[in-house]
C-alpha cells in the first residue's frame, strides 16, 4: 500500500492523535478517536516496521468502527505482512461490501493471491479492476498488472501494459523507462518505435521518448537513425548520460571510431568511471591503430576491475603489436593466472615465446591448446609453425596428419606437409604435397612460404606455383 507523507502541521497532529491513543490504551481520562484517526495511527506504525503496535491499532479501530471497509483493508495488509493470506482474503472480500472503490483493495488481494500461486486470479481480478477506475488509479493497477506478468514471465503482457500507460500518459517517466528494457527484450522495436513517433508528435520536447526511439533504431540494426535520434535527445538535455553511452555504441558499430571516443568520453565526464567505458574507447584507438592510447586506456578498465582476465589480454595484444614480447608475456601471465583454459590466452602465450625463441616454452602453450581444443585451426597451426621453427621435422610431418585428421582435411596441413617433407630432403614426396594443396586452396600458399621462404629457390616448385597461377586465380 502506498506510504503517506507529512508536513509539519500534520506531524504536530499526528503527534497529538498518538498520545490520544496512548491514553485511551491506559484509560487516562476519556479521548474520541475519529476512524481516520486510526487510519493514521496504524500508518505510523506501520512506516516504522513496527507491525505488533500497528496491529494492535486497527484491531482496536475495527472495535470502535466494525463496518469501517478502510481499517479492514489496512488490517489485511498487515495480515499479509504476516503471511496469513487466506484471512486476509476473507477480510478484503468483507471489505468490499462496504467499498468497493478502495484501489487498495484490488492491489492486496492480487498480493495475496500471488502469495497463493493463484496467478490467473490475479490477473482476471487486476483485468476487472481496469474498467472500474481511470486517470492515476488504473495507472497504478497497469502497472500492478505489468508486474504480475514479469514474475509469471508474460513479457509480451508486460510490453502491453506499458503500451496501454503511455497511451493514457505520454509522458509517464516510470512507464518510458520501464518500456525501453522491455523493448530491447522482447524485440518488438518496430511497434516501439511508432509508440514513441507518436508521443514525440505531441510532445516534441521528450528527451526520452526521442530515446526510446533511438533505442528501438539501435535493436533493429538502423544505427544512423539510432543517432540521430539520440542527438535530439542530447539537444533537450545535454547530459543524457545513456544517450551518449549507446551513441557510442552505435558509432562503434558503424565503424566510425573516433565518434565513438567523444561519446564515451562523454560519458565519463557525466557518470563514474567504469571499466566497460575505458574498454570501449581503449577498443576504438586500437582499431585506429594507437596501440600506446589503447593500451593507457586498457590499463584504466583493469584499474577498476583487476579481475578481467580480458583485459590484461588486451593490454598484452597491444604489447605484441609492438613486438615487445616480454610485456606482453607479464600481462598474459596476469590473464592465464585468472582463466587458465583460455586457448587465445594460450595462444598468445605460445607466440610470445616463439618469437623469443623459447620453443619449448611455447610448445607448451601451443599443445595445450591442441589437447583441450583439438578441432581448433589455429592451435594446429601455431603447433605445426613452432614445430617447424623449431628443426622438429620428424614431428612436424606427424602433427600435421594428426591435424588433418582432426580439422577435416584443412588444405593448410598440406601445405605444412609439403614443407616438412623439404626439410626432411624428402623431396618428391614434398612435391607431391604441395600440388595437392595447390590443387584444394591455392590461396593459402602464402602461410607455406612464410614458413619457408627457401622453398622458392627449388625450381620444381617454382614450376607447380607457375602452373596455377597460369591457370587459377588466387
Amino acid at each position: 500500500m502506498r506510504s503517506p507523507s507529512y508536513n509539519d502541521d500534520e506531524r504536530n497532529s499526528l503527534k497529538e492523535l498518538l498520545q490520544q491513543y496512548q491514553n485511551m490504551k491506559m484509560g487516562q481520562g476519556y479521548s474520541f478517536l475519529e476512524e481516520e484517526a486510526f487510519e493514521k495511527i496504524v500508518d505510523y506504525f506501520d512506516e516504522r516496521d513496527d507491525l505488533t503496535e500497528a496491529f494492535k491499532a486497527v484491531e482496536t479501530g475495527l472495535e470502535m468502527y466494525p463496518y469501517s471497509a478502510h481499517l479492514m483493508i489496512k488490517k489485511a495488509d498487515l495480515l499479509i505482512a504476516r503471511r496469513k493470506y487466506a484471512q486476509s482474503l476473507e477480510l478484503l472480500e468483507k471489505a468490499e461490501l462496504f467499498d468497493s472503490t478502495d484501489i487498495n483493495l484490488y492491489i492486496l488481494k492480487t498480493d495475496a493471491y500471488l502469495a497463493l500461486d493463484q496467478q490467473p486470479k490475479a490477473v482476471e481480478l487486476l483485468e476487472t479492476a481496469l474498467h472500474l477506475f481511470e486517470g492515476e488509479e488504473r495507472i497504478d493497477l497497469l502497472f500492478e498488472l505489468a508486474d504480475v506478468y514479469d514474475d509469471y514471465e508474460e513479457f509480451d503482457k508486460v510490453f502491453d501494459c506499458l503500451k496501454l500507460i503511455l497511451e493514457d500518459d505520454p509522458n509517464n517517466e516510470e512507464a518510458l523507462y520501464k518500456i525501453c528494457f522491455w523493448t530491447d527484450f522482447t524485440g518488438r522495436n518496430e511497434e516501439s518505435i511508432k509508440i514513441h513517433q507518436k508521443i514525440i508528435d505531441n510532445y516534441p520536447y521528450n528527451e526520452i521518448a526521442w530515446f526510446n526511439l533511438a533505442a528501438a533504431y539501435q535493436g533493429l540494426k538502423l544505427y544512423e537513425k539510432a543517432i540521430d535520434a539520440y542527438q535530439y535527445a542530447l539537444v533537450i538535455d545535454e547530459k543524457f548520460e545513456y544517450a551518449y553511452r549507446n551513441m557510442g555504441d552505435a558509432f562503434l558499430r558503424l565503424h566510425k571510431y573516433k565518434d565513438a571516443i567523444e561519446s564515451l568520453e562523454k560519458v565519463l565526464e557525466l557518470a563514474r568511471p567504469e571499466d566497460v567505458i575505458y574498454e570501449a574507447i581503449g577498443h576504438c584507438y586500437h582499431k585506429l591503430g594507437h596501440t600506446a592510447q589503447a593500451r593507457f586506456h586498457y590499463k584504466k578498465a583493469v584499474h577498476l576491475n583487476a579481475e578481467d582476465s580480458k583485459l590484461h589480454f588486451k593490454i598484452a595484444t597491444t604489447y605484441m603489436q609492438e613486438g615487445q614480447w616480454n610485456n606482453a608475456i607479464k600481462h598474459l601471465e596476469n590473464a592465464l593466472r585468472l582463466q587458465r583454459n583460455v586457448a587465445e590466452y594460450n595462444l598468445a602465450m605460445g607466440e610470445c615465446k616463439l618469437h623469443l625463441q623459447h620453443y619449448k616454452e611455447a610448445l607448451f602453450y601451443f599443445g595445450f591448446v591442441v589437447k583441450h581444443k583439438p578441432k581448433k585451426v589455429a592451435g594446429w597451426e601455431a603447433l605445426i609453425r613452432c614445430l617447424y621453427l623449431a628443426g622438429y621435422y620428424e614431428e612436424t610431418a606427424t602433427h600435421c596428419l594428426l591435424a588433418l585428421k582432426a580439422t577435416d582435411e584443412k588444405p593448410l596441413f598440406i601445405f605444412y606437409q609439403a614443407a616438412a617433407s623439404f626439410a626432411l630432403n624428402k623431396s618428391k614426396e614434398g612435391l607431391i604435397y604441395l600440388e595437392t594443396a595447390m590443387g584444394k586452396a591455392p590461396k593459402q600458399l602464402k602461410k607455406l612460404i612464410d614458413l619457408a621462404p627457401s622453398l622458392l629457390q627449388n625450381s620444381k616448385v617454382i614450376d607447380i606455383i607457375a602452373r596455377y597461377k597460369k591457370g587459377k586465380k588466387f
